[in-house]
């Protein structure tokens, strides 16, 4: 499932962050990289654990934590404190896939990457190129979002980002771990619930949302890894 989730900063937000991101310090973005990534990789990144990191980081996931779609699709079960990168300059990052495992610097934690995530800080006006490329079973996808909005992704998927051949894309990249690790167990959890809410605005339903609300939770015990 690739889905774009909009909205999930203000404008307010987006504008904040602007400002602490224009102040930063940026780093090569190999410092994240794995062995095979950092040959592909040509970008810019906040070092993580910066002060401006920590801020944006918390305020992203405390947008996470409300927004019902993200939820809703994700199932998170842990999230990657976020990162951010810069492109710019023909700067880009070849075709990959995500590292499985993630560990959490600083800490003894892991996580598993069954999601991807990118929350775009620049408009489209605002670049040229930079466009996240997505392959999956269903062919090539491109994605630029105007600011505050996020793509969501499977960790799975090979994917690259196009060289930025004016202005700069400034961006938060994160992983999530499921609470379902399969994606199409996700899927069908997804499009299970998108239905049940539609459902539940018709008064003439309410005895369908509430049979098919006892199938969803059903598949959930069944199918989540807590």
């Amino acid at each position: 499932m690739l889905l774009p989730i909009p909205d999930v900063l203000t404008a307010e937000q987006v504008l904040n962050a602007r400002r602490i991101l224009d102040q930063a310090e940026w780093v090569d973005g190999r410092v994240t990289a794995g062995h095979q990534s950092a040959r592909a990789k040509d970008n810019m990144q906040l070092p993580e654990g910066s002060p401006a990191a920590r801020e944006l980081g918390a305020m992203i996931l405390g947008a996470l934590e409300q927004n019902a779609l993200f939820i809703s699709a994700a199932l998170p079960s842990r999230v990657f404190p976020p990162l951010f990168n810069r492109y710019q300059g023909g700067q880009s990052f070849g075709t990959h896939v995500d590292n499985a495992i993630r560990q959490v610097t600083g800490t003894g934690h892991r996580i598993r990457t069954d999601l991807s995530a990118t929350l775009f800080f620049t408009g489209p006006d605002e670049y040229d190129g930079g466009e996240l490329v997505v392959e999956d079973t269903y062919g090539t996808h491109t994605v630029k979002l105007p600011a505050g909005h996020m793509i969501l992704y499977p960790a799975t998927s090979l994917h690259h980002v196009r060289p930025v051949t004016r202005g700069a894309r400034i961006a938060s990249f994160f992983w999530i771990q499921s609470m379902i690790r399969d994606d199409g167990e996700r899927t069908l959890l997804f499009d299970l619930d998108v239905a049940i809410q539609r459902l539940s605005g018709e008064a003439a339903a309410q005895a369908s949302a509430v049979q098919l609300t006892g199938v969803y939770h059903n598949l959930l015990r069944r199918w989540a890894d807590v």
